[in-house]
């Protein structure tokens, strides 16, 4: 390998054209790994005299063969370096990163474990965003790097800039673990944000994703997805028809005791469910779902109430509280008080006589701010099904796919096969 200074010199002379890059990825890449770190120690002193933002090809290539070749990293100036490769993962140029993705992506992860192992997991937030952004091709692409920015959000518990990536429509997976991971810690932060519709829509996703062996994530996301299920909606739906066998298999073999949980909160006895959360309460606690689990039985006085209102018209707070299984009607008023305040019920209390009055949904989908929502969500789901149209259309023309389903049939092709694969591709 050339001279640490005969390197740096062609970093600082070929990163201004596409041409020029392109000239010095070549070079870069024949200083194999294995000579770039040998020299590594020398590296850090050579990056101040690079931008992150104009040398971001040379700059990354000798940031990461620092950075993985140093055993510990704070015995080498390391909180320095971490500020030096957060400014990096913030500044560097978009463009020229892509030619080296893995590297990149090693930097992130370094990045990442040495927060993590500071025990100071904001400090890689803003790099971390900013560098999901710079090795996404698209909006639509998920990377290596979401799953590792979200779990720095939930150690931080700064759920709300995890929606920064959450509100993304994900379309392309390379990698399985990837979207694991990230329907996982996605879910987790909604819950953290109490916004259970959310939790769900992406722990579904992980339970039910193509799997040909059980996984760890997928067990853990269901867990959560039966508590979540439970709050929000007093149920548990069955898997459907498009979840693998494997977890339809395996699933509730793994996770029985909150299948028996499911089942206790099922016959709508207070009494029995506190009573099978206290003998489990070390299980549940093991599994970091302690809490999740106590929002389950608080949700039990909610559902009860909720039953009530399909079968009365009107009904006393006292009557509220006996069939609720609550202790006294003050309780029960301030239950009902709450279910009120979150749009969860439409009653009103008299205070007179303490009787509770229940009504239909007022909202009529009459006003503006109604109909701007539904139009907005038509137009959504319309760019949405062009979208899978889309993709069914590519997969439909896929030579792999296509030679799969041949495999499945146990014979050769033949016209019949070509139905489903749209005329314009012919």
């Amino acid at each position: 390998m050339e001279s640490v200074e005969a390197l740096v010199a062609h970093i600082q002379g070929l990163s201004g054209s596409p041409q020029e890059v392109a000239h010095l990825h070549n070079l870069l890449k024949q200083a194999d790994c294995e000579s770039l770190r040998a020299h590594s120690a020398a590296f850090v002193q050579f990056l101040a005299h690079l931008q992150p933002e104009t040398h971001s090809l040379g700059y990354l290539y000798l940031l990461e063969a620092f950075v993985t070749s140093t055993a510990n990293l704070m015995d080498h100036g390391g909180r320095d370096l971490l500020v030096t490769a957060a400014d990096f993962l913030t500044a560097c140029s978009a463009d020229q990163i892509r030619l080296a993705p893995d590297k990149f992506l090693n930097v992130c992860r370094v990045l990442k474990d040495q927060v993590m192992q500071l025990n100071m997991p904001i400090r890689g937030i803003a790099p971390l965003r900013a560098a999901v952004r710079k090795i996404q091709a698209s909006p639509e692409q998920l990377t290596p790097v979401h799953a590792d920015y979200l779990l720095l959000c939930l150690l931080a518990k700064q759920y709300k800039a995890g929606l920064s990536v959450l509100e993304d429509d994900i379309f392309e997976v390379d990698q399985p673990r990837d979207l694991f991971l990230y329907c996982y810690y996605g879910g987790m932060i909604y819950i953290g944000l109490k916004k259970f519709p959310k939790a769900l829509e992406l722990l579904h996703n992980a339970v039910t994703a193509p799997m040909s062996s059980l996984n760890a994530i997928a067990v853990e996301a269901y867990k959560k997805y039966i508590l979540v299920s439970l709050i929000q909606n007093g149920h548990v739906p069955s898997f459907p028809k498009y979840t693998s066998s494997t977890a339809q298999r395996s699933l509730k073999n793994h996770t029985q005791i909150y299948v028996d949980l499911s089942t206790c909160y099922g016959n709508g006895r207070y009494v029995e469910l506190e009573s099978f959360i206290l003998s489990n309460a070390e299980r549940f606690q093991s599994d970091n779902n302690l809490g999740l689990v106590k929002q389950v039985l608080s949700s039990m006085y909610k559902r009860n109430i909720q039953r009530l209102t399909q079968t009365y018209l009107t009904l006393s707070l006292e009557d509220i509280a006996r069939s609720a299984q609550l202790n006294t009607p003050k309780e029960a008023e301030m239950h009902v008080l709450r279910m009120i305040e979150d749009g969860e019920i439409h009653a009103t209390i008299n205070q007179k006589d303490g009787m509770v009055s229940f009504h239909e949904d007022p909202e009529q989908y009459k006003s503006i701010e109604m109909v701007e929502h539904i139009d907005s969500s038509i137009q959504r789901l319309t760019a949405l099904s062009k979208k899978l149209t889309s993709i069914d259309e590519n997969i439909s023309c896929d030579p792999a796919y296509l030679m799969k389903i041949g495999r499945e049939r146990g014979a050769r092709f033949d016209y019949d096969d070509f139905d489903s694969v749209p005329h314009k591709y012919f």
